[in-house]
């Protein structure tokens, strides 16, 4: 049975994540790239922006005024919080059979009481809250098809959630740990050198937000959703002079029913049929050198020198499983289409 082929928008096209999303749906079998939107650069081809596109037939850079919404199946939009909910807000209701996949957080907290309080915005769409799904796609499940905006999570949530949620629910580790978690410079956008000021940018690592940073919010209520347990943790993030990549590092304690030979083996279980989550082989050393560029997310079990403590290093590119890969991955999720296409 042959797949539909559907038509679709970025809006963002030219920030880091939006260049990500046009390279990989371009290669998508499925998939028929209408508009590539952005506020500047009206007119410009979009390979000016990113060499890989250079051999790729792609439609020119044009503002949201040229597109025409009967024709379009599926819009992604790549925008600073709070802009992707006024545009839903203006066509979700006269365009039906639209999808969106947002990989902003306007939908992401449930809460507008927490959501203005993380990103310091008022939410203009609130009734569509209740009309989108957080979809990180090992997890989301079925329920996805019931949507027609899914929230893409964020960068380091995605690396957080994948290796604890199936231990949580478990009961295999215990409910208070501590997270470190280093990414690269892309993941604050084509603005980060506006938002990290620290000396020696592209030179140093940079630790910050260790009490506030706004993905907590997100990952308190999904760890909450999953669980069902009230969970305690530090959460660290820290800037490295690298493009790409995390490497969360999760220091947890195991309970009485648990050691590190079941971590692991708990998680194959929990991934078996899921092609991109790798666990490697205990005590295994990792970096983010075999995830850059990829829709994966490696994970290794470690053992401390402190009996019944373990570290859990988790590894993704944050511009592609943690933002654009993951956005096309619940895209194949709602048409149907194999997991991997156009991520392989």
């Amino acid at each position: 049975m042959s797949k539909k082929i559907i038509n679709i928008a970025i809006i963002g096209a030219t920030g880091y994540t939006g260049l990500d999303l046009v390279f990989y749906l371009s290669k998508h079998p499925y998939v028929n790239i209408s508009y590539l939107c952005a506020k500047r650069n009206i007119g410009k081809k979009i390979k000016f922006f990113d060499k890989r596109l250079i051999s790729k037939k792609l439609p020119n850079i044009s503002t949201l005024k040229k597109i025409d919404w009967s024709k379009i199946d599926l819009v992604f939009l790549s925008l600073p919080n709070g802009e992707g909910q006024k545009l839903i807000k203006k066509i979700y209701n006269k365009y039906k059979k639209i999808k969106f996949i947002d990989l902003s957080a306007d939908f992401r907290i449930k809460k507008i009481s927490i959501y203005k309080k993380n990103y310091k915005i008022n939410h203009n769409a609130k009734m569509l809250i209740r009309d989108s799904v957080y979809s990180i796609s090992e997890l989301v499940g079925k329920q996805i098809n019931d949507y027609r905006i899914i929230a893409n999570p964020g960068c380091y949530p995605t690396s957080i959630q994948l290796p604890l949620i199936p231990l949580l629910k478990k009961n295999l580790i215990k409910k208070n740990f501590s997270i470190d978690s280093k990414s690269g410079y892309s993941g604050a956008g084509k603005n980060f050198q506006r938002k990290f000021t620290h000396k020696n940018l592209y030179r140093s690592a940079y630790a910050y937000s260790t009490r506030n940073h706004r993905h907590i919010a997100e990952i308190d209520q999904e760890l909450k959703k999953h669980t069902k347990k009230n969970i305690s943790y530090s959460f660290n993030p820290h800037l490295l002079p690298t493009f790409r990549g995390i490497l969360s590092s999760i220091y947890v304690d195991l309970t009485n029913k648990s050691s590190s030979k079941k971590i692991r083996n708990t998680l194959i279980k929990f991934y078996k049929r899921k092609k991109f989550i790798k666990i490697l082989k205990l005590n295994s050393n990792i970096g983010t050198g075999n995830v850059l560029n990829t829709n994966n997310c490696e994970i290794s079990i470690c053992n401390t020198r402190i009996k019944n403590k373990i570290v859990i290093f988790s590894a993704i590119d944050n511009l592609v499983k943690g933002a654009s890969g993951q956005a096309i991955q619940n895209m194949n999720l709602i048409y149907k289409y194999p997991e991997s296409s156009g991520l392989k």
